[in-house]
């Protein structure tokens, strides 16, 4: 796993490894605007993990997923953690609880 200082660091590295799909999350599912596509917890794999503080708020954390989908699409999610995080299903929940294979 390659490490980045930002947010916006990673998100171009992992655009220039093929990662071009933008998901936003939902309650159970991720969607894609632009395809209007969406992704159950069975349809995708998190590939990484990469996790920001703000530099002048450490409350300002998010969260970047690198995503694989079941066919092939890569994309990413990126969402607060802590207080500012979003509601999701346990099914969901369970999935982005990413632990990296040693």
């Amino acid at each position: 796993m390659k490490t980045y200082d930002t947010l916006t660091e990673a998100l171009e590295g992992l655009r220039k490894e093929g990662y071009t799909q933008d998901y936003n999350l939902k309650p159970d599912c991720l969607h894609c605007q632009p395809d209007n596509i969406e992704l159950r917890p069975a349809d995708f794999d998190i590939v990484d993990v990469y996790r920001f503080e703000g530099m002048t708020n450490p409350s300002d954390e998010s969260v970047l997923y690198a995503i694989e989908t079941r066919n092939g699409h890569k994309g990413v999610l990126v969402d607060a953690y802590g207080p500012y995080s979003e509601a999701i299903s346990p099914a969901m929940a369970e999935k982005l609880r990413y632990t990296p294979k040693n």
